[in-house]
């Protein structure tokens, strides 16, 4: 008997947390909340996300897509690569990717005196390490270049 009500407790609690997504952006323990809105036309599958910010507040965290198509030899090896950046929209970011089965995490910054440019930067476990230019043409959306310590070259495309 007790154990049928454990069993409903568990179930009412992932019900109720089946319509959001909790992700975390940073070290520092800080979250932000999606609400899943609907399918995107773009990639089958996967689910577009809105702020769960309430209307006057500030803009909270968005989660983009981030794809890197091969620029060099060296990147056709390994071939498309995709990961995600969290845009904290302050100018501040956290990236992260799996490149030749390594995950690399890192940070967006924005470059000081021109809020478009930026700079991203990730490491993994084995010392694999990659570094991109970029430039937002709107807080979703931009695209840039990308360096992996084996030489690979990439073009970053960012946004839903």
């Amino acid at each position: 008997m007790n154990l049928s009500k454990l069993a409903v407790a568990l179930s009412v609690q992932a019900l109720g947390l089946a319509g959001c997504y909790v992700v975390p952006v940073g070290p520092d323990g800080n979250y932000a909340i999606y609400i899943p809105t609907h399918p995107s036309p773009t990639y089958p599958g996967q689910i577009t996300l809105q702020s769960a910010a309430p209307a006057g507040q500030p803009a909270q965290a968005r989660v983009l897509h981030a794809r890197l198509y091969p620029d060099n030899d060296t990147a056709t090896q390994t071939g498309m690569v995709s990961g995600t950046v969290t845009n904290m929209m302050t100018g501040k970011g956290r990236f992260q990717m799996t490149y030749a089965g390594e995950m690399l995490v890192g940070e967006a910054t924005r470059v000081s005196g021109d809020e478009r440019k930026g700079i991203a930067s990730a490491y993994g476990p084995s010392g694999a390490f990659m570094s991109c230019e970029y430039q937002m043409n709107t807080p979703l959306q931009g695209a840039g270049n990308c360096l992996f310590s084996n030489g690979a070259k990439y073009k970053v495309h960012i946004g839903n």
